[in-house]
């Protein structure tokens, strides 16, 4: 029994250190598992590249649909079909479709994203939002399987892209001059960069029908200002006075030779050193980041002379008020005088903009106080000539005007291409009176003005070199244009390479401004002297006074417009241009 028992020890002992079969017998019992892990290994390697290929294709098909945005789910299915996906079915909205083998499920969401940093990534895309620039694309599939699918279930891909336009357009707000008279443009240019500016109404209009170059004036200006290099931000991060500005238009590349010189007239006579931040005048929007010298393309970039010119000059004047004397220089009236305070645009709201939808520009407020007379005289007894002396104090306010980047849309290509802005004319206050404002607090437009009766008119007697007053007419009248809300102008490809203008009003002005304020007119009568009660000769003399005043509205009303128009702002109005717009690429924002 011993001896059995030590042979059967002895045999396991010689099994146990026999090693020559182990490598055999352990290969046999580990090559299941090995099979499995290299299936598995397969399997993840192929879902790897087929979740990779996917999301390439997502990419595609969000970037298609974003170029296509009025057609969106015929381009993400004709760009998903085109690239091999299987069984393509489209989930609206509310819908759980789960995909099986041989599927891709896909869901198609446009709305609007909006690249601000201090939005957080996660929140810049709004679906549903309009207007629709950009569009999310989610798809989803099931995997193809070689080996493992019987041990683990086959997983759903699921890759997801949002792509954007970035549209841009070109637009600005303000007046153009209609009818141009020289002195007046003169006097007020002159007041405004502080020289003694003489120019011609043939320089005026053609600096009116003139379009400078944004980019290439920004070129000039870097040059003006010793900026050796950098993009077009840093030019607009930059100072300029208004003979640097003007000097730098003058050498615009294409511009006419009589508005280059005009312009380098303005230059030799420009004494103003206030320096203008230019981000004020102008915003670049995107555009800015390029390097000095580059065009975006597709977009172009152009700015009406007299207008950038004037908005300059109206921010380079560091008090905001213009005070002119005109004498007897406008047709029909005895004596005129006027005071002007330009207000500032609200902050961020340029004058010229090329940016994306939401941008606003916006002219400046703006307050006139202007003065005028005339006398007329008529015989009298005894060889004495009666003298009635009428006095026109009319008081405006505008508020500024603004336009608002609502919508590009390019349905069927760049050709297609459509802009549409709102427009909000300001409103205007008319007075024929006295006001309160008087000095530096007339340029303060935080404070509103009073009003008070004003002296209308004055009646004397002249005889032989004795004039001995009789009456005074003491009188005011106001007006409003109100309605103020927005409108929508739609510019087409055509409109916008015409660089044409249109213009909404709060009410259609068909009648002159001062003849509708003399109209309200309410006089009283005041004796000079007598101690005697005229007031039954009221009815006597208010025609005589409204017939001279009459008579006077037409000078008065051209040189109010012209003065508005000069400073970019209208009664009641706003005139809005689109000189370039693109729709851009569609690119990859998440």
């Amino acid at each position: 029994m011993r001896r059995l028992l030590r042979e059967g020890i002895g045999r396991v002992a010689r099994l146990l250190g026999d090693k020559k079969a182990n490598f055999t017998v352990m290969a046999a019992l580990s090559a299941p598992v090995a099979l499995a892990l290299a299936a598995f290994a397969i399997d993840e390697g192929s879902i790897y590249t087929e979740r990779r290929t996917a999301q390439a294709m997502t990419d595609l098909a969000a970037i298609t649909a974003a170029s296509n945005i009025t057609n969106i789910q015929n381009a993400v299915v004709t760009t998903l079909n085109d690239n091999g996906m299987p069984g393509i079915i489209v989930q609206s909205a509310g819908q759980t479709i789960v995909p099986t083998a041989g599927q891709t499920v896909v869901s198609i969401s446009p709305g609007q994203y909006a690249a601000a940093s201090g939005v957080g990534v996660g929140q810049r895309f709004q679906a549903g939002v309009t207007p629709y620039n950009a569009v999310k694309v989610t798809l989803k599939k099931i995997p193809a399987r070689f080996f493992a699918s019987a041990l683990i279930p086959s997983p759903v891909i699921s890759t997801q892209a949002i792509a954007s336009m970035t549209p841009m357009a070109t637009f600005s707000v303000g007046s153009r001059l209609l009818s141009l008279n020289g002195g007046i443009l003169n006097s007020l240019l002159s007041g405004l960069v502080g020289g003694n500016i003489s120019l011609s109404v043939m320089d005026y209009n053609a600096l009116v029908s003139a379009d400078v170059d944004v980019l290439s004036f920004m070129g000039a200006l870097a040059t003006q200002l010793n900026l050796t290099a950098g993009t077009y931000s840093d030019v607009l991060a930059s100072k300029a006075t208004i003979g640097q500005i003007a000097s730098a238009m003058a050498s615009v590349p294409g511009l006419d030779g009589t508005s280059a010189l005009a312009l380098q007239a303005i230059v030799a006579k420009a004494t103003s050193t206030v320096k203008i931040p230019l981000n004020t005048l102008v915003d670049l929007g995107g555009v800015g980041s390029l390097a000095i010298g580059q065009r975006p393309p597709g977009l172009g970039v152009s700015a009406n002379a007299i207008g950038m010119l004037t908005a300059g000059a109206v921010l380079a004047n560091g008090t905001n008020q213009v005070s002119l004397n005109l004498g007897a220089t406008i047709p029909g009236l005895t004596a005129t005088t006027l005071t002007i305070a330009i207000g500032q645009p609200m902050q961020s709201s340029p004058w010229l903009a090329i940016d994306q939808v939401g941008t606003t520009v916006r002219t400046a407020q703006t307050r006139i106080k202007l003065t005028s007379s005339v006398t007329v005289g008529t015989s009298g007894l005894g060889g004495g000539i009666s003298l009635l002396a009428v006095n026109l104090p009319l008081n405006v306010e505008v508020a500024y005007a603004q336009a608002t980047l609502t919508g590009i849309t390019c349905p069927s290509g760049p050709s297609s291409i459509q802009v549409s802005i709102a427009a909000q004319p300001g409103i205007a206050a008319l007075h024929l009176a006295n006001t309160s404002a008087t000095g530096t607090t007339f340029a303060n437009f935080s404070q509103p003005q009073t009003f008070s009766n004003a002296e209308i008119a004055d009646v004397s007697l002249q005889l032989l070199l004795i004039n001995l007053p009789l009456l005074q007419i003491m009188g005011s009248a106001a007006t409003a244009i109100t309605n103020n809300s927005p409108q929508t102008l739609t510019f087409n490809a055509t409109e916008i390479a015409n660089k044409t203008t249109k213009t909404v009003s709060t009410r259609n002005i068909t009648q002159s401004l001062t003849s509708s304020l003399i109209s309200n007119l309410s006089l009283s009568v005041n004796a000079l002297g007598l101690g005697i009660d005229l007031t039954g000769l009221l009815g006597t003399v208010t025609p005589a006074v409204v017939a001279v005043l009459n008579g006077v509205t037409a000078p008065v009303d051209n040189l109010l417009y012209n003065l508005l128009s000069t400073l970019g702002v209208s009664v009641g109005s706003a005139d809005v241009r689109v000189t370039g717009a693109t729709c851009g690429r569609s690119v990859l924002v998440q």
